[in-house]
């Protein structure tokens, strides 16, 4: 489903590492890193993704972005920048924030954000603990399920589920596998 991953440091963003789809090795477990990979043929129904890690002790947000083309994050204004001219159409884009207990759910189509979607009936993440988050694309939405618990839909705006190629994935957080 996902091709060998990358990870890039903010600090080292000419350092990239390449991952298995089995997981990630020992050496390569460093925290706050930027993952980015290829989601083969694009996204469509019954296909899942699933991210799994451990948040850091004292986190701010974790953010997962399905998209067209992978963006690598070098600076925050550069990467504003960048999406305003460059980034193609966003399917899912999930914004943990933990000082709002909040999972803000958006997609960007033709460059423009649509409505935000905040409602939750419970805030699963915990700092320092583990998790494992599935996104599973049916047909008319994608289902976000953590630790095995349903914690919200997103209906899908995106038309063309296949055009959806990318999976990247940072903030506060260290990831154990991606696949």
């Amino acid at each position: 489903m996902i091709s060998p991953p990358h990870l890039a440091s903010p600090l080292q963003t000419s350092t990239v590492l390449r991952h298995a789809l089995t997981g990630m090795e020992d050496k390569d477990k460093k925290g706050n890193e930027e993952y980015i990979g290829e989601i083969k043929g694009g996204l469509r129904p019954s296909m899942k993704l699933v991210v799994m890690g451990i948040v850091d002790k004292k986190p701010k947000s974790i953010e997962v972005v399905v998209s067209s083309a992978p963006q690598q994050k070098e600076s925050e204004e550069e990467q504003q920048q960048e999406e305003a001219e460059s980034e193609g159409d966003v399917g899912l884009q999930l914004k943990v924030n933990f000082v709002d207990k909040a999972v803000q759910r958006n997609a960007r189509l033709a460059g423009k954000w649509g409505h935000a979607e905040n409602t939750l009936s419970f805030f699963p993440f915990a700092p320092g603990e583990p998790f494992k988050m599935e996104i599973v694309c049916e047909h008319q939405q994608f289902r976000i399920l953590v630790d095995g618990q349903p914690l919200c839909g997103f209906t899908h705006r995106l038309p063309q589920l296949a055009s959806l190629t990318a999976l990247r994935i940072f903030g506060d957080v260290q990831l154990t596998k991606v696949a």
